[in-house]
């Protein structure tokens, strides 16, 4: 029987070391993206699919993602004394985003561990896991469809993107069939960052999964894999094996997506979403064309 989605799980205790120094001392999650940090703009995407009931994985050094969710009464007190309503109204949009809640992580045991962990607070129903590293833009509603993909299969639902063979030894693979749909596929397998040469297809998952609750009984008898951690990969392959528990479908996504986990994608995020802000735009805009036409 099909449930009602409610919660979304947000691991995010890992350590950012792609980006020291800047993370020695600030969660990568607060990284700001143009001018909201990374973190809220995928808060926003889980209650923009109506998931108002977030629970936030973290780990040490984190408390700056329970506070940035949290009131600063004397900010906005500030901001309202001196009449500035915009930026007060700006503060207190990642207040009212979501009911959040925070548990630990403990021991970094890989992201199946960071999701076990979330098994007291979803219960016994079907929630929704948005990995950090991964923003979705806000106008290709991806949570949204493979919300309606659950209800309508009762099946834990991944998304899928079609990346370059070269690049899958970077993702989790999937070896799919195809449906009654254009953009779902039943995926009969997966494997953990493989070669090229090994890897099933090049659909590769990202950072965005729809489960049933039968994944915590998984993970709880799933042993370490890649790495020595509990890989949530494997969890979703002996769930891909079992029909009985509704297997594993893929939601193809084709939309627009910014890596943050990266270097040079988290740049670029920057600049494309920069270059399309109404507010942005027209100064930015030209400049970086006359700065690219400077490059040789």
């Amino acid at each position: 029987m099909a449930h009602h989605i409610t919660k979304a799980v947000i691991p995010a205790a890992g350590l950012g070391t792609r980006f020291l120094p800047a993370t020695k001392a600030m969660p990568k999650e607060m990284l700001p993206v143009v001018d909201k940090p990374a973190i809220q703009y995928v808060v926003e995407e889980a209650a923009a699919a109506g998931l108002h009931d977030v629970l936030m994985i973290t780990g040490r050094n984190k408390n700056a993602l329970e506070n940035h969710f949290d009131r600063v009464a004397e900010l906005e007190a500030t901001l309202e004394a001196k009449g500035d309503l915009a930026k007060l109204e700006r503060v207190n949009e990642s207040t009212d985003i979501a009911d959040m809640h925070y548990v630990r992580q403990g021991d970094p045991k890989g992201l199946g561990h960071a999701v076990l962990r979330a098994k007291m607070h979803v219960g016994h129903e079907p929630f929704a896991v948005l990995l950090g590293d991964d923003l979705i833009d806000a106008r290709d509603p991806l949570l949204t469809r493979m919300i309606e993909e659950q209800g309508k299969r009762n099946a834990t639902i991944v998304a899928l993107l079609e990346v370059d063979p070269s690049q899958i030894h970077l993702y989790g693979a999937a070896a799919v069939e195809t449906t009654d749909e254009d953009d779902v596929v039943k995926i009969t397998g997966l494997v953990e960052k493989p070669s090229p040469e090994s890897a099933p297809s090049n659909y590769a998952i990202i950072g965005r999964y729809v489960l049933r609750p039968e994944v915590f009984e998984v993970l709880e008898n799933t042993p370490p894999g890649k790495g020595n951690e509990i890989q949530l990969t494997d969890a979703l392959q002996t769930l891909a094996a079992d029909d009985s528990k509704g297997g594993v479908y893929g939601v193809i996504f084709r939309g627009r997506r910014y890596d943050t986990g990266d270097k040079i994608d988290y740049i670029k995020a920057i600049v494309q979403l920069a270059s399309e802000r109404t507010d942005l735009a027209p100064e930015l805009n030209p400049w970086l064309k006359n700065f690219v036409s400077t490059l040789d």
